[in-house]
């Protein structure tokens, strides 16, 4: 399957359709490849203290935790950091995908394993992003991670 030209919305809907590990494999090749280019969106307009509160939170955790942490935001588990997660504004949210993809790029977050293969529909519509401009590329990501995350629960609790 090749993605020539594809929308945004058409491509968040690809990203949906990827498992859950080949969404985190997909989030750490766009960071990989775009490397500095991506900054967190807008810049002052997401919560730095609440990302990097978040993000200390899974990096205090094993690699092996850290890693069902993701799987379980992706998958929008209902566990008290997805609905921590669940929270964040969106541009919070792309800063803390940000923030685990510097850590893994440190090693200090679970790395991405050398040897993972992704779906071929996940280097398709990795392709295809690469060939989108910068700005349709974080309206992506951004769309990618906004539904990610379990609801904040009613009342005082998260």
């Amino acid at each position: 399957m090749t993605f020539t030209n594809i929308s945004t919305d058409d491509a968040v809907k690809e990203f949906k359709k990827l498992s859950v590990d080949d969404q985190l494999a997909f989030l750490w090749y766009v960071y990989e490849g775009m490397g500095s280019s991506i900054t967190p969106a807008a810049p002052g307009a997401a919560s730095d203290d609440i990302a990097s509160g978040l993000f200390k939170q899974v990096k205090e955790k094993s690699h092996e935790e850290q890693l069902q942490i993701q799987r379980d935001i992706a998958g929008k588990k209902d566990t008290q950091i997805s609905r921590e997660y669940g929270s964040l504004s969106e541009n919070t949210k792309l800063l803390f995908w940000y923030l685990l993809a510097q850590g893994m790029e440190k090693e200090t977050i679970i790395p991405m394993p050398e040897d993972y293969q992704i779906a071929e529909a996940g280097n398709s519509l990795l392709t295809a992003v690469k060939g989108m401009e910068y700005q349709e590329q974080i309206t992506f990501l951004r769309n990618c991670v906004i539904e990610m995350g379990a609801s904040a629960a009613p009342g005082s609790s998260i």
